[in-house]
């Protein structure tokens, strides 16, 4: 009798505990924020994961994120997709889409047509486009006052150069690299009116062999300091000033992150400073949110310095450039210097 009881008493738990069970997989928002792990992945922009620049830092934000969340590479947890050219963007989109993946980042402004029209088609998958704006509601907008960057590196340009001229390469035109140039210059004429500023563009984000063509050209013109906004192909520019030095002092200012490492030489170092886009950080903060069901799907948000979006970093820069650098952000910060967003603002003035 006694055993009949505990049968009964044990079948009863069961079928409370599948009951329980069955209801919390019926609450959709509560399963994929407390319950089950969550997947996140980005498609990059055309360069690679290790282009030590846009696309790491992306990539680099969300491995901390999943390694954080005691996920794994791979399906059901994060991973990439490499775009070699902009007709991988939709292939790998949808890739990322079969394999389930419930937020999906287009790293850079190119991704913008192809993520607007997956997240058309897929209205439960969230995205999120970084350095541009879609009206979506299962899209979630990332951009950055990369002008205001800009400007401090040109300042801490205009403090360093010896020969009063200074170049800057840029990857593609677009409204994101206008930024870039504009506040670049600006921050230059801030400091000194008389600096040129010569400017090219590799019109690729990957290729390093015209990044070093064209920084090849700048410095054998005496321009003794290249700011490069140019991703992968940026790494070009390292290289040129590498050789450039055995002769003569020359500079590279790093972008996106801090490229201390990439100006490293025997016998000292050439990256004068950065322009650091904490692309990683946004991208952690927007997968936490997509987690635990705040994806902010429909918003835009900016970063700039005041929201400590993007930096400076003092690098090798001299007590009296640095100190410069600090004076101008300030009044950027407070609001009474505003940057340019495009050269053409600068032509008007």
């Amino acid at each position: 009798m006694k055993l009949s009881k505990r049968i009964g008493l044990i079948a009863s738990i069961a079928a409370v505990g599948l009951t329980l069970a069955a209801c919390g997989n019926n609450n959709k928002n509560a399963g994929s924020a407390k319950t089950t792990k969550y997947s996140a992945a980005l498609v990059t922009d055309g360069g690679g994961v290790d282009d030590k620049s846009f696309n790491q830092s992306g990539w680099e934000g969300l491995e901390a994120w999943g390694k954080k969340n005691g996920l794994k590479k791979g399906v059901g947890g994060y991973n990439y997709a490499q775009s070699n050219s902009d007709a991988d963007f939709t292939p790998n989109i949808n890739k990322l889409i079969q394999a389930k993946y419930q937020t999906i980042f287009g790293i850079g402004y190119k991704l913008e047509s192809a993520i607007k029209n997956a997240a058309k088609a897929n209205p439960k998958t969230n995205f999120v486009i970084i350095d541009d704006v879609i009206p979506a509601k299962n899209v979630a907008s990332v951009t950055f006052k990369d002008n205001e960057g800009a400007f401090l590196a040109g300042v801490a340009a205009a403090k360093t150069t010896k020969t009063k001229k200074v170049g800057f390469i840029g990857g593609v035109h677009s409204a994101v690299i206008d930024r870039f140039e504009a506040g670049f210059r600006q921050g230059v004429a801030a400091v000194d009116k008389n600096i040129s500023v010569d400017v090219k563009y590799a019109n690729d984000f990957s290729k390093p062999d015209v990044g070093q063509a064209l920084a090849n050209a700048m410095f054998n013109n005496d321009e003794d300091v290249i700011y490069q906004a140019a991703g992968g192909t940026g790494a070009g520019v390292f290289s040129a000033a590498k050789n450039q030095i055995k002769k003569k002092k020359v500079w590279v200012i790093g972008v996106d992150q801090d490229q201390t490492a990439e100006g490293q030489y025997k016998g000292g170092n050439l990256t004068l400073t950065s322009t650091v886009k904490g692309v990683g950080t946004a991208m952690e903060k927007l997968a936490d949110d997509a987690k635990d069901g705040k994806f902010p799907g429909g918003k835009t948000t900016v970063y700039g310095l005041k929201e400590k979006g993007v930096s400076l970093t003092k690098g090798n820069l001299s007590a009296a450039a640095w100190k410069s650098v600090q004076d101008y952000q300030k009044k950027i910060i407070d609001g009474s210097l505003k940057v340019a967003e495009k050269p053409s603002q600068l032509n008007k003035k």
